[in-house]
């Protein structure tokens, strides 16, 4: 049945071309949509690689998180590395401003989906990891950044207040053409792996 179904934690790698049909379904059983945000980045748009392999409208409708995410289908980022790098805020940048307008989410959502997805797709279901909260396990980056900001894209409702009194957490700005963040340090579970 489906919640058994859904205790089991699946997921699918490089879900690209779903229906949101087919994603409603998906959410239902809890299975998790492993997705790399940079493909669109790349290869989308009315004149890129999926465009003439495809057909206009087929590519379109590729990586559409926005639509997706809005079923309840839990999403997870990541780069496919080598395929495209393994850098996280130019793929982050490519899940907000996406190349189709309505696909895009929220800086938000997409830093959620490359930090807490990640953990659920990878099977750390503990509701912890990917947070930064007391007892949860020491795994984390810190980056020199310039401005933070709270922002939405430009073609998605608005769920929250951007004023800074409601304490939304601010993240790196992730507007076209600005730079990436800097990595200083990285921990994982406690250890040191990274230091600049």
């Amino acid at each position: 049945g489906g919640p058994a179904l859904a205790a089991r934690g699946h997921r699918l790698e490089h879900v690209e071309s779903l229906t949101v049909a087919q994603a409603e379904v998906l959410a239902r059983y809890g299975v998790i949509a492993s997705m790399q945000p940079s493909f669109d980045a790349l290869w989308g748009g009315p004149d890129g690689m999926y465009a003439q392999r495809l057909g206009a409208d087929r590519a379109a409708a590729l990586n559409a998180f926005a639509p997706l995410a809005a079923t309840g289908l839990a999403l997870a980022f990541g780069s496919d590395a080598p395929v495209t790098a393994p850098r996280p805020w130019p793929m982050l940048r490519a899940a907000v401003h996406h190349r189709t307008e309505g696909s895009g989410i929220s800086p938000r959502a997409a830093f959620a989906a490359a930090t807490r997805g990640a953990w659920r797709a990878g099977g750390v279901r503990d509701g912890m990891a990917g947070t930064l909260d007391p007892g949860a396990p020491a795994s984390y980056a810190i980056w020199e950044v310039g401005e933070l900001v709270v922002s939405a894209p430009k073609d998605s409702v608005q769920r929250w207040s951007t004023d800074p009194r409601s304490r939304v957490a601010p993240l790196p700005d992730l507007t076209p053409g600005t730079a990436d963040p800097v990595l200083v340090r990285s921990v994982h579970r406690g250890r040191v792996v990274y230091a600049r």
